[in-house]
């Protein structure tokens, strides 16, 4: 007889590391979900909801956001310079890939800063991509899209907006006009049914990996498919006197499961 050894089996308190097997408090990002075929986008196996994204570690560090406030960046409370920006863009991520909903990292993992409840966008705020950097008028063709961020507080957990560009003439009803600019129109990227990412697409439609909920960017990101109660919120977009977007105020809906 043989004593049996760890390599065996494991004790009922085997720790076990995120790429062998998932908690119960699991949450998927945008990269665990990253499909190559955007027909079948969609199709996601039915699983625990990863609905509480803001909870989560990179490769079993903590994430923080920027390290060095800069007085010169103050808004709200929070003080950001631009290289802070970049580091905790590059950090969050998510559907910075022109033309894709797929999170460019692996193991990408997100931290927002869940005290703040001031606005997300104010008035001249300007957005800025995962690079902390500007988006400029010509910065996406018609059909592609991204994810940004306000500059003043990226951190913030429903901060994260998904930004699309059709033709003009492509917006249907649904959609808030006066809040396109130059064929842009942006939407929080936070499901309304139960608050995860939106982090995928079938064509044109935005799609929830969680339950499946469906939004069509076209009619104001309107629910076209599974449980998502009403439309992400839109918000009111501009161009800046220098050719870079901005909001002109706040989401006018409540975020996510907000009502």
């Amino acid at each position: 007889m043989t004593d049996d050894t760890d390599h065996d089996s494991g004790t009922d308190h085997d720790t076990r590391t995120d790429h062998d097997t998932r908690t119960d408090h699991d949450t998927r990002t945008d990269h665990d979900i990253e499909t190559d075929d955007p027909a079948t986008a969609g199709d996601v196996e039915s699983f625990d909801c990863p609905c509480s994204y803001r909870h989560l570690t990179d490769g079993g560090e903590d994430v923080s956001g920027p390290e060095t406030p800069a007085p010169e960046r103050e808004a709200d409370g929070f003080e950001y310079d631009r290289r802070d920006v970049a580091k905790f863009l590059a950090t969050v991520g998510g559907l910075t890939a022109v033309g894709s909903l797929a999170a460019p990292l692996a193991g990408l993992t997100q931290v927002f800063e869940r005290e703040y409840t001031g606005p997300i966008y104010t008035d001249d705020v300007a957005l800025v991509d995962a690079e902390g950097e500007l988006i400029e008028e010509g910065r996406l063709s018609p059909g592609e899209l991204m994810t940004v961020f306000p500059e003043t507080n990226p951190g913030i957990e429903d901060a994260p907006t998904l930004l699309v560009r059709f033709e003009e003439g492509e917006y249907t009803d649904g959609t808030t006009a006066e809040f396109v600019v130059s064929g842009y129109a942006a939407y929080s990227k936070v499901c309304t049914h139960a608050g995860c990412m939106v982090a995928d697409r079938q064509d044109t439609t935005l799609v929830c990996p969680c339950h499946a909920g469906k939004f069509d960017p076209l009619s104001g990101a309107s629910v076209v498919g599974g449980p998502p109660p009403r439309p992400l919120p839109q918000l009111p977009l501009a161009l800046a006197d220098e050719g870079h977007l901005i909001a002109t105020g706040d989401f006018p809906e409540p975020i996510g499961v907000g009502e």
